[in-house]
């Protein structure tokens, strides 16, 4: 096994030197080794000179986007705070101000109410002392009807039972029975 694998190392150099693979040829190691460090070189000036700036450049202007991002956003968020504090502020002094309008209605609305019960009782007080005074006119009204009517009754009760009964003396008497 050993004397096998000796065989084909030996197969592949020979193959090698016959024209097989170039890059394991020994004899072009050299060459293989200048290119290989002249073209490392190029990359190297290629991406230091060329791409390496300009991928630097995005990043740095990357971050001086974000940067001025996150103080935009610093700033939108102390503006909106200054904006809810004021709007807080807006509505405790419109609360207020409610407060004082609804207290100055109803005030008022007291004050018309108070008015219109002073009016009310003006009048009714008007009318009570009317409506006493008709009803003093028809007490009298009625206390003269009865009068006459008491009296026209005396005189024909009189007159019923045969008597004559003079104006005076019925008088007397229906003034007398009212009386007491």
């Amino acid at each position: 096994m050993a004397t096998e694998a000796t065989d084909a190392g030996h197969a592949a150099v020979e193959h090698a030197s016959s024209g097989g693979l170039p890059q394991l040829d020994v004899s072009t190691f050299p060459n293989q080794i200048f290119w290989l460090l002249v073209t490392l070189v190029v990359i190297y000036f290629v991406l230091s000179r060329v791409a390496l700036p300009r991928v630097g450049g995005v990043l740095a202007a990357r971050k001086s986007a974000i940067t001025s991002d996150l103080a935009a956003a610093e700033e939108l968020k102390q503006k909106a705070l200054d904006a809810e504090k004021a709007y807080n502020e807006a509505l405790a002094s419109a609360r207020t101000e409610a407060a004082k309008i609804v207290t100055r209605a109803k005030a008022e609305i007291q004050g018309d109410l108070d008015a219109a019960i002073a009016k009310a009782d003006v009048e009714i007080s008007a009318r009570a002392a009317e409506s006493a005074k008709r009803l003093d006119e028809i007490q009298a009204g009625a206390a003269e009807a009865v009068t006459e009517v008491a009296k026209d009754t005396a005189k024909e009760l009189v007159a019923a039972f045969g008597g004559k009964a003079d104006a005076r003396s019925v008088n007397a008497a229906v003034a007398a029975k009212l009386k007491g």
